[in-house]
């Protein structure tokens, strides 16, 4: 029998996004409703002595030097907490866009996390575990135990799971970066004065109602992600202009953006329009929840 286990990483979608300002440490305190779409990275962990890593994929190529991997800093960052840690050969097939505000690279930190935690008998709530995931990135906490959140302060407040409606939708990135360093200094959030707290700002669980609930809020990055990358704006716009498209707004800080719809019918039809009249957009329908 096989030793091998498997993960999905699945990609992080920020369904809203607040920036409250720029810390002191030169990081931004967030405000974010969070959800988790059905497509993702795939990750498996061979048990071995060793640490090793080999990224394959579609996107593979553009996923950066593999010393720099947030798989192998998670990992790292684990064995440092937890004396013994057992290891193994990690397998990721890249699926996603890179830099592209699904929080890929964190989710595959956070997939790597629970194989490993798997692997050395930890449970998901061990102090150890979060620790590893908080110095890993901003993104990771949210995603270790990848279900709908409020998430505030840089990533590291989070709420219990939300039971939220599942939201059929539509992902389009048309294959630029949009670096999230630029995105913030062109936005230009004032200091923040208070300390973060975990949000408040529940929403509604009938799918109508949290639709409005999104319609009256925004995304803050968008329009400077626009500034760096026009295209972005296309994207919206070819998204509001598919049928039945009810919201269509950018995810973390670009470039990717999602429209939701009323069935997945819909948004598997609009998927295919949009891909056949964009052949060189990432074009992907999903469930986010």
């Amino acid at each position: 029998m096989s030793s091998a286990r498997a993960e999905r990483a699945l990609a992080k979608v920020n369904l809203t996004l607040r920036v409250v300002g720029r810390r002191p440490d030169g990081y931004h305190d967030l405000e974010s409703l969070v959800a988790f779409a059905s497509v993702g990275d795939a990750l498996t962990l061979v048990a071995g002595s060793r640490l090793l890593l080999t990224v394959r994929g579609p996107t593979a190529g553009l996923s950066g030097a593999l010393a720099d991997n947030l798989v192998l800093k998670a990992a790292n960052a684990l064995a440092e907490r937890v004396r013994g840690l057992k290891y193994g050969r990690f397998v990721l097939s890249k699926r996603l866009p890179v830099a592209a505000g699904l929080g890929g690279g964190s989710a595959d930190a956070a997939a790597a996390l629970r194989l490993l935690a798997r692997r050395n008998h930890l449970a998901l709530d061990d102090e150890r575990l979060c620790e590893a995931a908080r110095v890993t990135g901003a993104d990771v906490p949210v995603c270790l135990d990848p279900r709908p959140r409020l998430m505030s302060g840089v990533g590291n407040l989070l709420s219990p799971p939300l039971d939220l409606p599942r939201l059929p939708a539509v992902l389009v990135n048309p294959r630029v970066a949009v670096p999230t360093k630029g995105v913030f200094e062109r936005l230009a959030a004032p200091r923040v004065v208070l300390a973060a707290k975990v949000s408040e700002d529940y929403p509604p669980t009938n799918r109508a109602e949290l639709i409005a609930y999104l319609a009256s809020r925004g995304n803050d990055l968008e329009s400077p992600a626009i500034a760096l990358q026009p295209v972005v704006a296309e994207v919206l716009e070819a998204l509001r202009g598919l049928a039945g498209c009810r919201l269509a707004r950018m995810s973390g800080s670009g470039a990717t953006c999602f429209a939701l719809f009323d069935s997945a019918k819909a948004a598997a039809a609009a998927a295919r329009v949009l891909r056949d009249r964009e052949p060189g957009w990432w074009v992907r329908s999903a469930v986010l929840g």
